[in-house]
C-alpha cells in the first residue's frame, strides 16, 4: 500500500478566549475551561508530525494578565507556533495596545511564513478598528468613518467588534500572491474574521479581499475564527474554512490538523470541530502546475 505524505500539516486552534472569568451562559462560553481545552489540543498535536500549529486569534478575552497562562501552554508544543491576534487581544489596557504582536512572537502584524514550499500569509485584520491602533491613532479615525459609512448602508458586518485591512496591506497580499504564483507556490492566508460568505461576523471590505483572493491562481484557502459556530465555502477554487470556537460549551473542545496533498486538504477535526475532505478543482491547478 502506498503512503501519501502530506506537503503541508498545521495544527489549528481558534479562539480559545482564556480569562479568570466565570462563564458567560448567555453565549455559552466557559472562559477558565479554555486551559483545559489548550492543554488536550497541544497534547495531540504533540502526538502529531506537524509542520507548525496555528492559533487563528483572541487567545484571551480580555485583561493582559490572561495572556500568560495561554502563552506558557503553548510554548509546550514542539511544533513551531504561528499566533495572530483577534479583536479580544486588543481588550487590554491602552498602554499594552503596540506590545500585543510582540507578545506572540511575530515578525510584523502582517507577514509571510514559508514552508515545504507553500507560503502562509498572516494578514492583519485589525489594522482599521476601532480596538487594536493606538489611542490618537489615525487608523481609529479611519475605522470610525469605514463603519458610519456601512452602517448608513445596513451592512451586515457594520459592528464594531469587526475591523478592516488598509489599502496597503490589501497590496501587499497582492504583490505577495503574484509572487507565490510567479514561484508556482500555493497559498494559504491565515486571518482573524471571516472574508466569505457574507455574515455579521466578517472583516469590513470581505468582498474586496475575497475578489482579491479568488483572482489569484495561488491561493488555495483562507483560514479563520471569530465566529465560534464554525463556517465553510469555497469559491474559484479557493476553500474559506472558518474553524469554531474553542471556548464554547464547558466541556467539548475545538481544534483540528490539517493537511495538504496534491489533490485535497484534509481536516481532522476534534470536538465540535468537523472534519472535511476538500478538493482541489482540477482547472486551478493544471492551469498553474502548483503540485
Amino acid at each position: 500500500m502506498t503512503i501519501v505524505i502530506p506537503r503541508l500539516t498545521l495544527g489549528i486552534i481558534a479562539d480559545p478566549q482564556y480569562a479568570d472569568l466565570d462563564p458567560n451562559p448567555r453565549l455559552n462560553r466557559h472562559f477558565r475551561q479554555s486551559l483545559l481545552k489548550l492543554r488536550e489540543a497541544v497534547a495531540h498535536f504533540n502526538a502529531q508530525a506537524l509542520d507548525a500549529v496555528v492559533v487563528l486569534g483572541d487567545l484571551i478575552d480580555r485583561d493582559w494578565e490572561n495572556l500568560a497562562p495561554v502563552l506558557d501552554i503553548l510554548e509546550t508544543l514542539h511544533a513551531p507556533r504561528i499566533l495572530l491576534p483577534g479583536n479580544h487581544d486588543f481588550l487590554v489596557d491602552p498602554d499594552r495596545l503596540t506590545e500585543v504582536h510582540a507578545a506572540l512572537g511575530m515578525p510584523a502584524p502582517y507577514h509571510e511564513v514559508r514552508i515545504n514550499g507553500l507560503r502562509l500569509l498572516v494578514t492583519d485584520g485589525n489594522e482599521i478598528s476601532l480596538f487594536a491602533p493606538p489611542i490618537g491613532d489615525a487608523r481609529r479615525a479611519e475605522a470610525e468613518q469605514r463603519l458610519a459609512a456601512m452602517r448608513a448602508d445596513n451592512a451586515p458586518n457594520a459592528n464594531d467588534w469587526n475591523a478592516g485591512v488598509s489599502d496597503a496591506q490589501a497590496g501587499w497580499i497582492a504583490e505577495r500572491l503574484s509572487a507565490a504564483e510567479a514561484a508556482g507556490e500555493p497559498v494559504i492566508l491565515l486571518g482573524h474574521y471571516p472574508i466569505h460568505p457574507s455574515s455579521d461576523h466578517a472583516l469590513w471590505g470581505a468582498e474586496d479581499l475575497t475578489d482579491l483572493i479568488t483572482a489569484s491562481p495561488a491561493a488555495i484557502a483562507y483560514l479563520c475564527g471569530h465566529d465560534h459556530r464554525g463556517n465553510w465555502a469555497e469559491r474559484d477554487g479557493v476553500h474559506f474554512v472558518n474553524f469554531c470556537g474553542m471556548v464554547d460549551t464547558e466541556h467539548d473542545n475545538a481544534f483540528a490538523v490539517l493537511s495538504v496533498f496534491a489533490d485535497r486538504i484534509e481536516i481532522v477535526g476534534l470536538g465540535r470541530e468537523p472534519s472535511r475532505q476538500l478538493a482541489f478543482t482540477s482547472s486551478k491547478f493544471v492551469r498553474t502546475g502548483h503540485f
